[in-house]
């Protein structure tokens, strides 16, 4: 590429460069009916992928990195601190859970950099706020792109919220960036890597990048490749940086007429903006790796005249339906963000997004969120039993300390192994299982007092550490699935508690439950007395069933709204669940 300074090491490397078989080398003419010749344009060498290892501080995290194709030690260009760039949205419509799958693992991923390994992260997320899709359904709503833009924007912001996904540090929309976007194609076209056209058109010349252009795909760039009739492009690869203005368009002026930016050039300049020649990290949907990606790259290695511009790209998998079929509104079988938290909350899309890794096609299903909501309700009635016999209130034999304590050790020494290796979410997901399977084991309630030694400590320990894992994912276990408002939970949760005891006090009436009491001195009850005692109490639970039957009644009919009291040997304990769907349908 011209006018750039290229070193030994990248010269011999361009050199590597592959040529198909059938090419013509360098020179040579093509043989009669020889195939057109081709140009293997590609950061794929002989030697594999052309990935340069940063210098810096090591954040102690494997990440698979789409540039070399396998995991990479993330090394950080500040010492704990990750710049980040995100691909936004282009804001003309509703998310759909395809986006939402994406931005939550991501968040996920975000959230672990920060809790577990302790990096603060400046994340950028550029807005794409004019764009063809944009302009389109404004005419049809027969209202302005920016109103267009400014709604959805909005609306985005507002799923992001609902599902607990962090803002980045700063959003910055494209309109907003005009002039910068401009200078920066006026620095490509100055060092010959873009041309302008007659009609007002602005294209990377991808010819001039030769030997550089295909570093998250192998691109051929065939010479003779056929143009469209009506194309003004050099070649059938160029990609535009800037589009002349339709009549009636909305449009900026340039040195090349009225016109905008193109798709790729924005997320170029608006990253360089903030980050300038060098990215930690660049994130993004599977589907926006070729072309979007790819011609950032080059914009912005070309713009910097620079090597290695972005340093680790990670990319999400796909969200399929059901029968392996993308979603997406092209083939409108999405599920919009809001459709689907009606029916299930914040946390069980997060529990689904935690199950499968991050870079995996990932199934969306009935069977697969129910998955999720069952995995919840395990953690939720283990926290609950486990705070049980905290507080006394749940009797158990006696609990072997020193495998709970050795269990809870290597839980923390898996999860944080797992989250190392590329953000392994799921296997971290299994190893906070494991825990509770063994929590479960020893927490086996027993009718009788039992007069062994307490363990509460450690259990506390395992309840903290859960706690934290959750926190660190996003999830709150507290915001529990009644719809009710954030200001009145704690309310609730007390008229619960006051609820619970006096239904506590009412059944152990009904069952007629013999008080303790120390016997005199020497004294011994008869047999007849015990006899007595029995017939008596058998008379009062004949009495007093109804009294019971009440109490089962309560405890039935607040299940229905996902309330469900759990009745332990000598008390009761209640915890937050799923509200019966019948209810909520009607």
């Amino acid at each position: 590429a011209s006018g750039l300074p290229w070193g030994p090491a990248a010269l011999r490397w361009l050199k590597r460069c592959r040529r198909p078989s059938g090419a013509a080398p360098a020179g040579g003419e093509r043989a009669a009916g020889e195939a057109p010749r081709r140009r293997w344009c590609s950061a794929v060498s002989e030697g594999g992928t052309k990935w340069i290892k940063p210098t810096g501080q090591d954040a102690g995290i494997q990440v698979y990195n789409s540039l070399s194709r396998s995991k990479e030690p993330l090394v950080l260009g500040h010492a704990d601190v990750v710049t980040w760039y995100s691909c936004g949205p282009t804001v003309y419509d509703h998310a759909h859970l395809g986006h939402a799958c994406s931005y939550v693992k991501f968040d996920i991923i975000r959230r672990i950099i920060t809790k577990i390994f302790g990096k603060e992260v400046v994340m950028v997320m550029g807005i794409t706020d004019i764009d063809d899709k944009i302009i389109k359904r404004a005419n049809e709503m027969n209202i302005s792109p920016v109103a267009l833009a400014r709604f959805y924007e909005e609306d985005f912001k507002r799923d992001m919220e609902a599902l607990k996904v962090l803002p980045p540090t700063i959003y910055m929309r494209v309109t907003e960036n005009i002039p910068q976007v401009i200078a920066f194609i006026q620095q490509l076209v100055a060092s010959g890597h873009a041309y302008a056209t007659s009609r007002g058109n602005v294209y990377f010349d991808i010819r001039s990048w030769e030997g550089r252009y295909g570093k998250l795909r192998q691109i051929y760039i065939d010479e003779e490749e056929e143009m469209a009739v009506d194309s003004d492009k050099h070649h059938m690869k160029d990609f535009a940086l800037w589009k002349a203005a339709s009549p009636q368009e909305m449009c900026w002026d340039s040195p090349w007429g009225k016109g905008r930016p193109g798709w790729h050039i924005e997320c170029s300049t608006i990253s360089s903006l903030v980050f300038g020649q060098h990215l930690d990290i660049h994130t993004g949907g599977i589907d926006l790796a070729f072309p979007h990606h790819e011609n950032e790259i080059t914009q912005c290695e070309a713009y910097h005249q620079c090597q290695q511009w972005g340093n680790y790209f990670l990319h999400s998998g796909h969200l399929h339906v059901k029968g392996s079929v993308k979603m997406s509104k092209s083939l409108k079988n999405y599920v919009t963000i809001k459709d689907f938290l009606k029916k299930s909350s914040p946390n069980q899309f997060r529990m689904f997004c935690l199950r499968s890794g991050y870079r995996s096609a990932t199934e969306y299903s009935d069977e697969s969120m129910n998955d999720a909501k069952n995995i919840l309700q395990i953690i939720s009635s283990f926290m609950s039993s486990a705070t049980a016999y905290m507080k006394g209130q749940l009797t158990c034999d006696t609990i072997r300390e020193d495998v709970l304590w050795e269990r809870l050790s290597h839980t923390k020494a898996m999860v944080k192994a797992s989250c190392a290796d590329d953000f392994d979410t799921p296997r971290a997901v299994g190893a906070i299982m494991d825990l509770i399977h063994h929590g479960n084991r020893q927490l086996k309630a027993v009718t009788k007092e039992a007069e062994s030694p307490r363990s509460a400590v450690v259990f506390g320990a395992i309840i903290s550490y859960i706690q934290e894992f959750l926190n660190t994912t996003g999830i709150s276990l507290d915001d529990g699935q009644v719809a009710v408002e954030r200001k009145h939970s704690a309310m609730l949760s007390s008229v619960i508690d006051e609820l619970v005891s006096f239904r506590v006090q009412v059944r152990d009436f009904a069952l007629a439950t013999p008080k303790t009491s120390v016997p005199a001195e020497g004294a011994i009850l008869s047999k007849e007395a015990k006899q007595q005692q029995k017939e008596k109490r058998h008379q009062l639970l004949q009495e007093r069933e109804p009294l019971l039957q009440a109490c089962d009644r309560l405890r039935q009919d607040l299940a229905v709204y996902g309330i469900n009291i759990k009745d332990r040997s000598t008390t009761s304990t209640w915890e937050l669940g799923e509200p019966i769907k019948e209810l909520e349908k009607s």
